[in-house]
């Protein structure tokens, strides 16, 4: 049996779960925490109640994300049919906060994207696409940037948030730029990740480079929710079809095709060699919705660079069993080698 105290990294942390969890069931006891991951940003547990039902704590020492996390999974849940799970409380104590979900029966759709059959393949990748679509359907921005609810003095982690606003700050996923020039923010996105790629990327170096110094893409795309970890590893499956999309920290405004792009890097790329089945299956899902955005060479290279290296520099793994380090520099070394021919870049 694990305590709450060794559960969460922090007594800010601890205090706020513990806080958030007597907001979501006052009468509950939790008669067993169980770590489920340490992220950059928060810390995540299961709590078992005494009853043997069971939630999921958000902990992490930025209330505002744990705000605007919460504020986002309730839209979600109004504006969309895309299945997440329900926020139950989240409450702030001094300089850390919490949030507490339902609980969702699920297998790791990581761990089995590739024991399932074609025909179900097909089938999540285009329940992706159709939830991308339906997200760039139901959020729309006034420029391009993160997303959060607006700050106050005032606001703590429990109070309802009826607004999510893109703004122009800049942060470890967000460009210093001022969120209304399209072609300087992708550009900017695309060399703080090519910044990231370790020196066996080196012979492509400049010529990504090249491709983000200036972006030749449409002036002023309208910006859509960005959700840049939308993936399989964020989602778990229940008799092959998508149970819950999971993971809704630190959003971004951007235009669709680099969302599109990224997500198509993630659902159809990384699992299977035979990834065109996937990604038509993804865009016809997509398509269901809302009319495919032209996706142009540099937005997938910006995709890559930002998906091939995680925010700590190490160098993410595709597949399942996951590829060594070598391969997966393998892999995405190839992916990049491939939108390089298909650009104007020389």
């Amino acid at each position: 049996m694990t305590a709450l105290d060794d559960t969460f990294d922090s007594p800010a942390t601890r205090e706020a779960a513990r806080a958030a969890l007597t907001a979501a069931r006052p009468d509950a006891t939790a008669a067993e925490w169980r770590p489920l991951g340490r992220g950059n940003r928060k810390e995540t547990a299961l709590a078992t109640l005494a009853d043997g039902d069971h939630l999921v704590v958000q902990a992490a020492t930025d209330p505002a994300a744990v705000r605007s996390e919460r504020a986002l999974l309730d839209a979600i849940a109004d504006r969309t049919s895309v299945p997440v799970p329900t926020a139950l409380a989240s409450e702030r104590v001094g300089d850390a906060a919490a949030l507490v979900t339902e609980h969702v029966d699920g297998r790791d759709l990581h761990e089995r994207f590739t024991a399932l059959g074609v025909s179900v393949r097909r089938d999540l990748a285009r329940a992706f696409g159709r939830s991308l679509a339906e997200l760039h359907e139901a959020f729309r921005f006034e420029r391009y940037g993160s997303v959060a609810v607006p700050a106050r003095p005032d606001a703590t982690a429990a109070e309802p948030a009826v607004e999510l606003v893109a703004g122009a700050a800049s942060g470890e996923d967000v460009p210093e730029t001022g969120g209304t020039d399209w072609a300087a923010w992708l550009g900017a996105y695309g060399r703080s990740g090519l910044a990231r790629l370790p020196a066996a990327f080196d012979g492509l170096r400049v010529d990504l480079a090249t491709l983000f110094d200036d972006p030749e893409v449409e002036s002023a795309p309208p910006a859509r929710l960005f959700p840049w970890d939308f993936r399989p590893g964020n989602a778990l499956v229940t008799d092959g079809e998508l149970a819950a999309v999971l993971d809704w920290e630190a959003p971004l405004a951007a235009a669709p095709a680099l969302s599109l792009a990224k997500a198509e890097y993630l659902v159809a790329d990384w699992y299977v060699e035979e990834s065109e089945p996937l990604r038509e299956a993804f865009r016809a899902g997509y398509e269901s919705v809302r009319p495919c955005p032209a996706v142009d060479p540099v937005h997938r290279a910006a995709a890559i660079c930002r998906t091939a290296v995680d925010s700590n520099g190490v160098v993410t793994n595709p597949g399942y069993p996951e590829l060594s380090r070598e391969k997966s520099v393998s892999f995405h070394r190839r992916a990049l080698e491939d939108v390089l021919a298909a650009s104007d870049i020389e």
